[in-house]
């Protein structure tokens, strides 16, 4: 642990500290390099960023500086000391500067800025949304357009011609509170008419979701209604509260499985957010302006409302890495050696950090890849987490251990480098302020939570943010770690091969293209949204769409699986295309990173070739958008015999391929394609 400091005297330390020091090159599974620890950062009072925020439109120059907002941001909330409800409320004040700045006038300066258009609508009065809305969405780089509905009239918005639904918005959030159902009730009323009243409702819901399911711009996000005490109260039966309090939750119930019918459809639970924030709604405010929430609940809610966008967005993170020194255990392994360090359950001393190892294992369950960064030798690490009993978490729960005295932001490149991910996919957690700033200054895409000195809260503020979020799980995710020790296995047999075609050759490579069963569509949604590098077109595919792709004569779905000597890589890949009069048109390529460079690609193009050509198509055409990260894809489509044929002032460009001479499958690896779907004989298996 080192003394506090600013995030912006931290990294200025830091930095003139390791600036001469190279980065470690990684080891398939530690890497460690002895030096000397470098000396912490000195304490410094802390940076105001929404004084700054506020300096910046003062001047005129927030709109030009826009790049600097989320850096601002992520000030005002890496400080693991500080009151959860502190940082929200300084984000408030920030979303009130952000608000008032028009979205066309940072457009003008930075015409490259994601932007997103939010649409929300409710039951009741909304305008306390819109400014943590906008400071939430600003602290992941995103710039807002906020679309506010009329009051009380969210069914007129979301059905069919609604106004705010052609809008076409990237994300809908209908905010709902009890008066949607108590606002239609008889006087005086009984536990029997709010049962009627909670059905309407839910009607209206399913009829809200059902016509977004038809055709989704982005998610809606519906939200469970508390129940009020003082409605609760108004019955003086006991009896008759405790049916009222069973029908309500019956409902709530009943709302949060809509998640579970429309995958476009989210619903944000209310509950454990007022059990970690405070009351609901201030009586005062629900009576006189009709605003049923809490400042405080509002943030809250728009903090999830925000999560939710970041993951149908495909802005899911994938790998976790952790310190280790008074963060995965109690104690400084450098100083008290094994025996003075713990995280026994049940110890005072331990027990936070037990919880913080459980978690991360669960997180692990479920697809989280996990990695450490440690100022640490290796070997006494590795001992550790192989022999102490206290120890939840293994080496074999980790994909790479890197325990060693290089700067972090290095360990975290070497880690991406060697998982084959972007920056942009990790999470740094760490205790020491110095070492956050450090890594946001140097590796601004990595996310970092900030752990403080309470270990009580290491759980708390390792979840805050949501960054492993998904729109749902797929099995793909539950195998996610063992796939990666598979990947060490197959580095292993690379550095022992003469060359990389002996390697190919001895890796015994597996390509099985097919269409996806109605259980695969959900990793394929899930590639298109994750999936940067190999994404030829940049298209994102939702649920509902893929399902409807899956059902149409005329479009071409199909999943691509990859195997090998070490083990299934599962559905790597996915192709959209569809069938017109001037032949095959693909819409759509997506491949996995962790089954790049082994001719995949390669064999799934040359079969699709084939295929079209087998049915006397007269050519395939297929097209490639430029994005941030897919320039290494660039020369695909003409590197297989494709000819350019046009383009567009966005950077597409467009190929056709005559299918006069048809590019081979690479000869080291087996293909069974099977595009009738899996009841169908092979299409034709090649080696």
């Amino acid at each position: 642990m080192t003394a506090p400091a600013s995030p912006a005297t931290a990294a200025a330390s830091a930095a003139s500290a390791t600036a001469a020091t190279p980065a470690t090159t990684a080891t398939p599974a530690v890497s460690a390099t002895p030096a000397a620890p470098a000396a912490p950062a000195g304490p410094a009072a802390p940076p105001d960023p929404v004084r700054e925020l506020r300096a910046l439109r003062r001047a005129g120059r927030l709109a030009a500086e826009w790049p600097r907002v989320a850096p601002l941001l992520a000030e005002l909330t890496d400080h693991g000391d500080r009151e959860p409800e502190a940082v929200r409320t300084d984000l408030v004040r920030a979303g009130r500067v952000l608000a008032a700045l028009p979205a066309a006038e940072v457009l003008a300066h930075h015409p490259d800025a994601p932007r997103v258009t939010v649409a929300v609508t409710g039951h009741s009065t909304l305008v306390q949304l819109t400014d943590p809305l906008a400071a939430e969405l600003a602290r992941h780089g995103l710039l807002p357009q906020v679309l506010s509905g009329d009051h009380g009239a969210y069914l007129r918005d979301l059905l069919d011609g609604g106004e705010l639904r052609g809008r076409r918005p990237d994300l809908t959030l209908c905010v709902l509170d009890a008066g949607a159902v108590f606002d239609e009730l008889p006087e005086p009323w009984t536990w029997q008419d709010v049962e009627t009243g909670c059905a309407r409702l839910l009607e209206r819901l399913r009829a809200v979701a059902a016509a977004h399911a038809s055709d989704p711009a982005g998610p809606l996000v519906l939200n469970t209604l508390p129940l009020p005490r003082i409605r609760l109260q108004q019955l003086v039966g006991q009896r008759e509260r405790a049916l009222l309090a069973a029908v309500w939750r019956e409902f709530n119930a009943r709302l949060l499985r809509l998640a579970a019918e429309h995958p476009t459809v989210a619903v944000v639970d209310l509950e454990p957010l007022i059990a970690d924030g405070g009351p609901a709604a201030d009586p005062r405010l629900a009576l006189y302006t009709h605003a049923p929430y809490t400042e405080q609940l509002l943030a809250a809610y728009a903090r999830e409302a925000v999560h939710v966008l970041r993951a149908h967005r495909g802005m899911t993170r994938k790998c976790l890495v952790l310190d280790l020194d008074d963060t995965l255990w109690a104690g400084i392994l450098g100083d008290d050696g094994p025996e003075g360090i713990t995280a026994a359950a049940g110890t005072l001393a331990g027990e936070p950090h037990a919880a913080l190892q459980r978690t991360a294992r669960q997180l692990a369950a479920q697809g989280v890849l996990l990695a450490v960064s440690s100022k640490n030798d290796s070997a006494p690490v590795l001992g550790v987490l192989r022999d102490h009993p206290d120890m939840v978490l293994r080496e074999r729960d980790f994909v790479r251990v890197h325990a060693n005295w290089e700067p972090k932001d290095g360990n975290l490149r070497d880690i991406a480098a060697a998982l084959g991910i972007g920056a942009d996919a990790l999470v740094f957690a760490d205790d020491s302020p110095a070492e956050r700033a450090l890594v946001r200054a140097r590796l601004p895409a990595a996310a970092v939570v900030p752990l403080g000195t309470e270990p009580a809260l290491h759980v708390t503020r390792l979840l805050a943010d949501g960054w492993f979020d998904t729109p749902r799980l797929t099995g793909d995710d539950l195998a996610r770690t063992a796939r990666y020790h598979e990947a060490a296995a197959r580095a292993e047999l690379e550095r022992g091969s003469g060359s990389y075609e002996e390697y190919l050759r001895g890796l015994g490579v597996r390509v099985r293209i097919a269409p996806p069963r109605p259980h695969e569509r959900d990793r394929i949604v899930q590639l298109s949204l994750r999936t940067n590098q190999f994404n030829l077109t940049g298209e994102r595919l939702g649920a509902d769409r893929a399902a409807a792709l899956a059902a149409d004569r005329a479009a071409l779905l199909l999943g691509v699986h990859v195997g090998d000597r070490f083990g299934d890589s599962g559905l790597a890949g996915a192709v959209l295309g569809r069938y017109a009069e001037d032949g095959l048109h693909l819409d759509g390529f997506w491949l996995s990173c962790r089954v790049f460079a082994r001719g995949v690609e390669q064999a799934v193009l040359a079969t699709l070739l084939a295929h079209a050509a087998a049915r006397g198509l007269p050519a395939v055409h297929a097209r490639h958008r430029p994005t941030a990260k897919n320039g290494r894809a660039a020369g695909f489509y003409p590197s297989l015999g494709f000819t350019e044929t046009a383009g567009d002032p966005d950077g597409t460009l467009h190929y056709r391929h005559d299918l006069a001479q048809l590019p081979p499958v690479p000869e080291h690896l087996t293909t069974d394609p099977r595009l009738g779907g899996d009841d169908d004989e092979p299409a034709g298996t090649t080696r």
